[in-house]
This record gives structure tokens, C-alpha cells and sequence, in this order.
């Protein structure tokens, strides 16, 4: 029987008929000015080309090797979170205008994603409390990256103060861009959890460009903002916080608290977790920095005849009309998931969303209440969202092993991250049941103590 490949569908007799088309009788006289020296004389040593047939049994055959939250718990958070998406986002994004569009570059052709994009911006304003916002940017880290780089070029200081409660990849990748940038980035310590504001108060200097926290932090604990606003009075330097959308619905806006940028990932709100991304990251800043914002801003005018219309209104990257005077060479965006993430909103809407938080909230809180109860230690304060910190009597990966056997994945193992040993990071969404809380205690109870 001869295979058919959907993906290779020439057979031998098309391709001799094609030779026989352009005057040649083999396919080596294609090839005649390669010089023999550099090509290959025997077939690679490869497996044989499957059949499609073939190959989505071999495919699904590995992928029924994963465990999926379809018959897994998950109580791990970190960064990415599972959490309920309407199958009406699914849908909206894989119609062929959106999937398949281009960087609307052609106002004319291109209304409905830009107006998109439009609604995108107005309610990342909303949910930070702040004046602007572009179109998305890679993730939360870009976004913190870019952020850091703005307060650099803006103060024309050289010293950024991060807290160490801020996800550890962020802070990687902002140490990367530091490093291109040649200016410095200094970790503030840790009091409870959150950030050490008595250690803040005397490292901040005439230097700092910016401080950065996250809110939630990275172990859950909502960080005092107002607070740590009124420590850089009279120091010139930006606030910068990461914040996580879904917490914004319940918390005070980080813009009504004194922010002066606002970044972070939009995937708690429509994006599935795809193995850790691709995610879409938000960029929101006080007007007075709208110039500088990476990427692109999506703006609202009228046609000649008076009608409302769409347009990309600001593009900062050197590629365009700013050149030697671009504040960023961000390129990319993650434009799709952004509209993703507006369909998500709309759909869910504004008592939607603060219900879903209330769920991370109070499930998490109850949670700890009867982890506390059964006799384990919780190193976080009341003041966290949807993930805490846990000790127990046995390592994490030991804990997590077992828990999988009884298939529920466990938390992030924070040890490293906060020297100590036998701590986890625990979360909890809304998708999370009583009976599926209640069974974590109970496994824990038996495997960690």
C-alpha cells in the first residue's frame, strides 16, 4: 500500500511530469551548481516519513501520556494559573480575520482588529487606574523590562530598586536588560513575605530611577503600595508595579495608589496555560509617559466624512518615524491573545470578574484556614489573593510525588527562593472545588507530616 502524505503530496509520476515541464529529465540537474564536495551522497539517518494516519496515532499515543487539569487538581500557580475561560474566546480567535491578520498597518483594512486592540487598552486602564495603555506586549517580564528601561531613559538615573518579592524570572530577564542598558538593578529583602519598606528607606538614593514591586507579589502577599509610594517622595524616582488583572478586580488600582507604570500578563484573564505561554503582557502608564510606552497604542480619530475610526496613533520602536530617537526596539506584540483577553472581559463582565476573584480569594483563604488547622505552618500573613506559602516536615518534591499518585499536582517548591527548607507555594482559582480543597488536606495530612 502506498503512503499518503497530506503535507508531501507529489508522488513520483507528478514530479517527472513537472521535470519534464521545465525541459529536464532528473531532478539532479537542479542541483549542478552546488559543488559536489558539500552535498550529501547517502540518505540522512532518520526514521522513515509516517503516514498522517501513522503519525496522529503516534502523536496521540505520547500525548495521553501527559496529565492534564481535565484529570489532575492543580494547586500550582507561580506565574500561570488555570483558570475558567468561556468557549466563546476560543471561538472568536480562531476566525480566520484574526487569526490570519496582519500588523494593522492599513487603518482601512483593518478596523475590527484595531477597534480591538481599542477596547483592549480602555479596560487594562480600567482594571490599573491609570491614563494609557498599548497593545500588549510578549508577557509580563518583556513588560517589566521595557518598564525598567522607560524609567532609565526618563529620570536619567542609573539604579533600579527591585523588590525580592517579584517573580524571579522578571527578574532575570530585567537583569538582561540591564545589562544591555549598563545600568544597575539592586534587590530589596524581604520582611514577612513582603517587601523589607525599612530596608527600602536607605537604599533608595538620588540614583534610583524607579522601584519595582509586584501586587500580588510573587508568594501572594499584597504589598503595601500607598506606603511604599510615600517612601520616594521628594526622590524623582517612578514607582513600577507588576500587577497581576484578575487581583485588580477586588484590590485597590495600583494608579489610584501612587504607580507611575503598571505591568503584567493578561493570561488569568483568557489565556490558557499552553505549558507556561505564550502569554500577552500589558503595559499602563500616566499620561505623562504616554510617548515612551514600547510597542504600539491603538488610537480612536474620524474619517473625512466624520465617522469614528480606529488607527495605530503611536509606534516608538526605531523601525518607524521616531528612528535614532526610539525609546525601544520592541517589535512583536501578542495582538491575538490581547483580543482574547478583551473578548474574555466582555464576555465575563465587570460583576464576572470581581465574583472569579472573590473565588481565588475566599477558596484560597479556606484553604489555609484548614491547612493551619491540621497542624501545618503557613509562613504568609491573612494578606495574600489566590497563593500562599506552606511549610511542611518533608520536601517538596517528595510532597508533590506523592500527591500525583493521588492525581492532584502540588505547589512551587519557594526553599530556594526564601531559604528554608520544606516550603511550598500553594494557589487556589476558582475552578477549584470544596471537594478537591478538602482532598488536598487530606492527602497532605497523611503524606507531609
Amino acid at each position: 500500500m502506498t503512503k499518503q502524505h497530506r503535507y508531501l503530496p507529489l508522488t513520483p509520476t507528478d514530479r517527472q511530469e513537472m521535470l519534464e515541464v521545465i525541459g529536464v529529465s532528473e531532478m539532479e540537474a537542479l542541483l549542478t551548481d552546488i559543488p559536489a564536495e558539500v552535498r550529501l551522497t547517502t540518505a540522512l539517518d532518520i526514521p522513515e516519513a509516517l503516514s498522517e494516519l501513522e503519525l496522529t496515532k503516534q502523536m496521540s499515543s505520547l500525548a495521553a501520556k501527559n496529565i492534564s487539569t481535565n484529570e489532575a487538581s492543580l494547586f500550582l500557580g507561580a506565574g500561570t494559573y488555570d483558570h475558567f475561560i468561556p468557549s466563546v474566546v476560543n471561538h472568536v480567535l480562531l476566525r480566520s480575520e484574526f487569526m490570519t491578520a496582519y500588523v494593522p498597518y492599513q487603518p482601512e483594512a483593518s478596523q475590527g482588529e484595531l477597534q480591538a486592540l481599542f477596547e483592549f487598552q480602555s479596560m487594562v486602564c480600567e482594571l490599573t487606574g491609570m491614563d494609557v495603555a498599548n497593545s500588549s506586549l510578549y508577557d509580563a517580564f518583556t513588560s517589566l523590562g521595557e518598564a525598567c528601561n522607560l524609567a532609565i531613559g526618563h529620570t536619567k538615573k542609573g539604579r533600579i530598586l527591585m523588590s525580592e518579592a517579584v517573580h524571579p524570572q522578571a527578574r532575570e530577564v530585567v537583569d538582561t536588560y540591564a545589562y544591555g542598558m549598563e545600568y544597575d538593578v539592586e534587590t530589596i529583602g524581604l520582611k514577612d513575605l513582603s517587601t523589607d519598606l525599612e530596608s527600602l528607606k536607605t537604599q533608595i538614593d538620588d540614583d534610583t530611577a524607579a522601584v519595582v514591586v509586584q501586587y500580588p507579589n510573587f508568594f501572594g502577599s499584597i504589598e503595601d503600595l500607598k506606603e511604599i509610594k510615600s517612601l520616594l517622595e521628594g526622590k524623582k524616582a517612578l514607582l513600577i508595579v507588576v500587577a497581576n488583572p484578575l487581583a485588580l478586580a477586588l484590590l485597590e488600582t495600583p494608579g489610584n495608589l501612587g504607580a507611575d507604570i503598571v505591568v503584567g500578563d493578561m493570561q488569568p484573564l483568557g489565556i490558557p496555560m499552553s505549558y507556561g505561554g505564550p502569554h500577552c503582557g500589558y503595559f499602563a502608564a500616566k499620561k505623562a509617559y504616554m510617548r515612551k510606552l514600547p510597542s504600539r497604542i491603538v488610537g480612536e480619530t474620524v474619517d473625512s466624512d466624520g465617522k469614528r475610526g480606529y488607527v495605530m496613533t503611536l509606534q516608538t520602536r526605531e523601525q518607524h518615524i521616531r528612528r535614532e530617537k526610539a525609546t525601544s526596539n520592541m517589535s512583536s506584540n501578542q495582538a491575538l491573545f490581547a483580543l482574547g483577553s478583551a473578548v474574555f472581559m466582555t464576555a465575563i463582565g465587570k460583576e464576572g470578574i470581581r465574583e472569579m476573584a472573590e473565588q481565588n480569594l475566599s477558596k484560597a483563604h479556606y484553604l489555609s484556614r484548614n491547612l493551619k488547622e491540621a497542624g501545618f505552618e503557613i509562613l504568609s500573613n491573612n494578606n495574600f489573593f489566590n497563593e500562599f506559602v506552606v511549610k511542611f516536615a518533608k520536601p517538596v518534591v517528595e510532597v508533590n510525588k506523592q500527591l500525583l499518585a493521588h492525581n492532584i499536582i502540588g505547589g512551587y517548591d519557594v526553599s530556594e527562593l526564601l531559604a528554608t527548607e520544606n516550603a511550598m507555594l500553594i494557589c487556589v482559582t476558582e475552578k477549584r472545588t470544596k471537594a478537591e480543597i478538602d482532598q488536598l488536606v487530606k492527602c497532605l495530612v497523611e503524606v507531609a507530616i
